[in-house]
């Protein structure tokens, strides 16, 4: 074996497997988006997290923990945020539990940054933490006399609120004073039906989902106990009429003569042409003179667990529905499969998750955030805990439409790339998600006087910026 000449240049030997780490491309930091993330679960946990998605194609996501805390006495179970402003770096989180009280919070628009002056907080996940003081608390509202069951902002200014009491309150987000009350009337009881939980006496009552109209003048809802959907004039604050479900309808997605008959989900498209309602295992898609143009029954049957418009100026007509078996499921509502029933199936374009992706729990709700002119991040919250992010792009949409009308159940297209996930630890019932465009914070804010505090100027309140969205 001959020898090494002393002095030779040696090469460095490569980094272990281990210390290898992939880095993002360079116009990765140019275009990072940040996601902020508020979960509800059965434990009364309110937990937010931020999410940095650093880039297109399969980017590392930095996740950062910005609130955990006991929000309500009972589960939450429903979520609402505001929608965002270009004067205010804020908006409002309104949250509805089972204890009769709607939680209000004011949460930074801003992405969360590392602090200098401050030391890092421990975690036991290893993850990071960072508190953002813009983060506060509002206060507690108490228009209703059962549970919550859902709220909506249609604007920064009013705040739509319903509970199991049947009625809608409208609230106006300046002094936080109630405007309005609508009140449904109680159903009259023809029979218990199967699964019904009302006490000795009672009949089941409540408003269980409304959806405004993008003009604000027209609002559907429908409620425990029912067999149809209820207009109401956002205008007079009385009701426009009554559509009662028929037979054809209530068959269509599975509601038998055992069945409640009852709709649990509603909601607009982006244009305002046709609305869904979404039943325990199935949807009907109506026009807006609440004519039937399609149903949606995924195969093999399943449970319906929320259900969402895809915001894209191409593809408006794209409805995601997610299912009991881990699936979110796109429809095109536009198209219908032709069949020999009274209402046409709408088609199957594509599914996101599943079994086929190793997802078999439950998507308890799912929020969709635009990043860019053709593409949308998908933020799925499932019942273990987990919460997926995926990426749709249209182009995934478009090139395979025609095709994947074909298959059903299980074999349909696999479109979406997960990015990553987290784990909440809690079981998860209501999610929220949003951009979050604000500025950062400079470090100069946060300067230490002279006897060692932190300088802990209040806010300016801008509360007057809401006012110009009345």
């Amino acid at each position: 074996m001959a020898k090494r000449r002393r002095g030779a240049d040696v090469a460095d030997p490569p980094p272990p497997p281990s210390e290898t780490t992939t880095a993002p491309p360079a116009h990765a930091a140019s275009s990072t988006t940040t996601l902020q993330v508020v979960t509800g679960s059965y434990e009364r946990v309110l937990h937010g997290f931020a999410a940095a998605l650093p880039g297109p194609g399969r980017p590392h996501i930095d996740f950062t923990d910005t609130f955990l805390f006991h929000a309500h006495a009972s589960s939450i179970r429903c979520l609402a945020i505001s929608p965002a402003s270009h004067t205010a770096s804020k908006v409002t989180l309104a949250t509805g539990s089972s204890d009769e009280r709607i939680n209000l919070y004011s949460l930074s628009t801003a992405p969360p940054v590392a602090s200098h002056h401050k030391p890092r907080l421990p975690s036991l996940h290893g993850g990071s933490i960072t508190e953002n003081r813009k983060n506060k608390e509002l206060g507690s509202l108490l228009h209703h006399a059962s549970n919550i069951t859902a709220l909506h902002f249609p604007t920064r200014s009013k705040l739509l609120s319903a509970a199991e009491d049947s009625t809608i309150a409208i609230t106006r987000t300046r002094d936080w004073t109630a405007l309005a009350t609508i009140k449904a009337p109680i159903p009259k009881p023809h029979g218990r039906p199967s699964g019904d939980t009302a006490g000795p006496g009672e009949v089941p009552s409540g408003i269980n989902d409304f959806a405004v109209h993008p003009s604000m003048k027209l609002m559907v809802s429908v409620g425990k106990g029912e067999k149809c959907m209820r207009l109401w004039n956002l205008v007079t604050g009385r009701k426009a009429g009554v559509l009662a479900f028929g037979r054809d309808i209530l068959a269509a997605v599975g509601e038998g003569r055992f069945g409640s008959g009852e709709a649990r989900r509603v909601i607009w498209d982006r244009e305002g042409d046709e609305f869904a309602v979404g039943f325990e295992r199935g949807v009907v898609v109506f026009t807006i003179d609440s004519k039937p143009k399609g149903k949606i029954t995924p195969t093999p049957r399943t449970k319906i667990h929320q259900m969402r418009y895809l915001p894209s100026t191409a593809h408006s007509a794209m409805l995601l529905v997610s299912t009991e078996d881990g699936r979110i499921l796109v429809y095109d509502t536009t198209t219908a499969d032709t069949a020999k029933d009274d209402i046409p199936s709408s088609r199957l374009v594509a599914q996101i998750g599943g079994p086929a992706a190793g997802v078999t729990g439950r998507v308890k709700d799912f929020d969709i955030v635009p990043v860019s002119t053709s593409a949308f991040a998908i933020v799925a919250g499932s019942s273990d805990g987990t919460v997926r992010f995926w990426c749709l792009d249209e182009k995934h949409l478009a090139t395979e439409q025609a095709d994947a009308g074909q298959a059903a159940g299980f074999t349909a297209l696999q479109v979406g790339e997960l990015l990553g996930s987290y784990s909440t630890g809690t079981r998860i019932t209501c999610l929220k998600a949003f951009a979050m465009t604000g500025k950062p914070d400079a470090e100069d804010d946060e300067h230490v006087d002279e006897e060692g505090g932190l300088d802990s100027s209040e806010d300016d309140d801008d509360d007057d910026d809401d006012d110009d969205d009345e």
